[in-house]
């Protein structure tokens, strides 16, 4: 754990499982999020969800540094309605999180999105860049949205690309043709970012429906030189989501090396971890210690997601 002293900014990531509003998008499919749907998503559900989340984002980090996350990556939001309810929860109000979203043509209606604290991170400009993906019959089969935010954090210019690829639903290796063409458009994004400037500090995060050991992280890994450190934070007993009993680490957050040089920047990495605090787990039964979901299938929980956030720590050298 990093000493406080030098920490000066954490940066997450949490994929915060299906945070919709309660009314009907005609244009997306989120007929399951109703108040009379299957999964009954009511006013007062809505609320919890909210509450928990703004908890969670409150608290990311190390224990002993006294202050919420500077730039938090989301995924899986509806629209900016939900966004705004949640910068207003009691937790998060006095943190004032401004936020920047864009819908995406993703069929489910979930896109990603990005809150930051406007007194710290001053936004330069943002924009998304679509994945382009085919089915099986040659008709275009829509995904998130890439999502590219620039902006000055302690004076020194960041790249943060948020990321939600493809899942593993059909099969791992029957989608791994989807991750792998999601790496190579964020990888020429990349290439453009470090075309206009080559010292641009790069942090790209998401949930990659990869563990750091998949093609398509080793991809980014070695065309656009990131570092990985959720590698060895990732481990049989402990990762960002638990799937058959097994540990997965496919939320991630990576970085330029340019960030390990501390000769050279105003800020540097200094640790990684997983937020997996006892409050965000089932205590008893089988599932004891997994993450604490808002619906298992059609049944709600009433927990906060069926993922763990992950954070890095950045330090003044």
């Amino acid at each position: 754990m990093a000493a406080e002293e030098n920490i000066i900014h954490t940066i997450g990531f949490y994929n915060i499982e299906n945070l919709f509003d309660t009314v009907n998008n005609p244009n997306t499919n989120d007929d399951d999020f109703l108040p009379f749907s299957r999964k009954r998503w009511t006013e007062k559900r809505y609320t919890n969800k909210l509450i928990k989340i703004g908890n969670v984002i409150s608290e990311i980090g190390d224990e002993n540094i006294d202050k919420s996350p500077v730039i938090v990556g989301l995924a899986e939001v509806e629209n900016k309605s939900v966004l705004q309810d949640l910068v207003q929860i009691k937790t998060l109000e006095d943190e004032k999180y401004s936020f920047i979203h864009y819908d995406s043509s993703d069929e489910r209606g979930v896109d990603v999105a990005l809150l930051y604290k406007s007194d710290a991170f001053k936004i330069l400009h943002s924009e998304t860049f679509a994945v382009y993906l085919e089915d099986e019959f040659g008709e275009r089969d829509y995904t998130r949205d890439i999502l590219l935010v620039q902006g000055l954090l302690e004076n020194e210019k960041f790249s943060v690309l948020v990321n939600h690829w493809s899942s593993r639903r059909e099969g791992k290796e029957e989608t791994k043709y989807k991750r792998l063409a999601a790496a190579q458009k964020l990888n020429s994004i990349i290439k453009t970012i470090r075309m206009a400037n080559a010292d641009e500090k790069i942090i790209v995060m998401g949930d990659f429906n990869d563990n750091p050991d998949n093609d398509s992280l080793k991809l980014l890994e070695t065309e656009s030189g990131l570092f990985n450190p959720f590698k060895t934070v990732w481990s049989r007993n402990r990762g960002s989501l638990n799937h058959n009993f097994q540990w997965h680490m496919f939320d991630q957050i990576l970085c330029s090396t340019n960030l390990l040089n501390t000769s050279t920047s105003k800020l540097s990495f200094s640790d990684a971890n997983i937020f997996d605090e006892r409050f965000l787990t089932q205590y008893h039964g089988k599932f004891k210690g997994q993450p604490f979901r808002t619906y298992v299938g059609k049944r709600y929980k009433g927990g906060y997601s069926d993922h763990f956030p992950v954070y890095i720590n950045l330090k003044r050298p």
